[in-house]
């Protein structure tokens, strides 16, 4: 399993695994997902001002080659249909390297693997739902594009509390810091104070969480925000989100230390900020709720 630390919460991040019996298209999917949903790419178009601030070694390739680590839904995961990379992440990055008059290159890894290439030229960036974290940040720099923490999704127009769920059962995916330190300390929180624990109940993917909160199995389930948003606009009317994000931390694109593409990322992205064109992509995809107005570099908190 690949394991992430970050906001997918300051989160542990485990490879989506098939558990078995076919599942509804939410949360954490599969490459083999039969059914993708249809979404529009935003048209933007390239800023000579940008492109003309990319460092010679890129422009000449005519590409970013970005390493990413998949699948991770709704951020980066496989078309089925097509066999492309898609997501919210893919169609951001895609918009920045129009905007720089290039093309983006995403070559498959593993996720522990990518900021070591990095550092070694085989990638000049990552983008995989990476946390900007200051213990990363003495490795690459992060050019920070979203926000994102942890967030629970209930069965539409039921009452859980995410601060007071004691007796309830809650389903978080196998590995992540819902299932280690967010759910656990709830819980004896709980029976500290005399009530009964939280029944936590992992599954090896967050499809099969979200599924099983569809069915009634659950009462409510904890995920990183962007992924408990995609579960519910994948199952409108069946779930909806459950009280604010909590815990929240940048996403980042790890550069070299001191690279020169940095900046000019930052720049790319702040410009689709403005354009209004980021809103729509975060959008298109159900996770506008995490989305910024402001791209910095290196903005770990803490």
């Amino acid at each position: 399993m690949s394991v992430r630390s970050g906001a997918r919460g300051y989160i542990l991040r485990a490879a989506c695994v098939v558990a078995g019996g076919a599942l509804l298209l939410t949360g954490c999917t599969k490459n083999t997902e039969s059914t993708t949903p249809a979404v529009a790419k935003v048209q933007v178009s390239k800023v000579d001002a940008l492109a003309a601030q990319v460092p010679e070694k890129v422009k000449q390739a005519g590409k970013l080659v970005v390493g990413v680590n998949i699948p991770y839904s709704p951020n980066e995961f496989r078309d089925p249909s097509s066999g492309k990379i898609v997501g919210f992440d893919v169609d951001l990055m895609d918009a920045v390297a129009t905007t720089l008059g290039l093309k983006a290159d995403y070559q498959q890894a593993d996720f522990e693997k990518i900021i070591p290439s990095i550092q070694a030229g085989t990638y000049d960036l990552g983008m995989s739902s990476f946390t900007d974290n200051a213990d990363r940040e003495k490795s690459v720099d992060f050019v920070d594009y979203f926000s994102a923490g942890s967030q629970w999704a209930q069965q539409k127009g039921a009452s859980i509390d995410p601060n007071n769920a004691c007796g309830k059962k809650v389903a978080v995916e196998r590995t992540t810091v819902q299932q280690t330190d967010e759910l656990p300390a709830k819980s004896k929180a709980c029976t500290d104070a005399g009530k009964a624990k939280i029944d936590i109940v992992a599954f090896d993917d967050q499809a099969a969480a979200a599924n099983a909160l569809v069915l009634g199995q659950v009462d409510a389930f904890s995920a990183d925000s962007p992924v408990t948003a995609y579960a519910v606009k994948q199952n409108e009317g069946k779930i909806e989100t459950d009280g604010q994000i909590f815990a929240s931390a940048p996403y980042g694109w790890p550069v070299a230390k001191g690279s020169p593409l940095g900046p000019v990322l930052q720049a790319a992205v702040q410009h689709l900020m403005d354009s209004g064109d980021y809103r729509k992509i975060s959008q298109n995809w159900g996770v506008e709720q995490g989305a910024i107005t402001k791209s910095v570099i290196n903005g770990a908190k803490g």
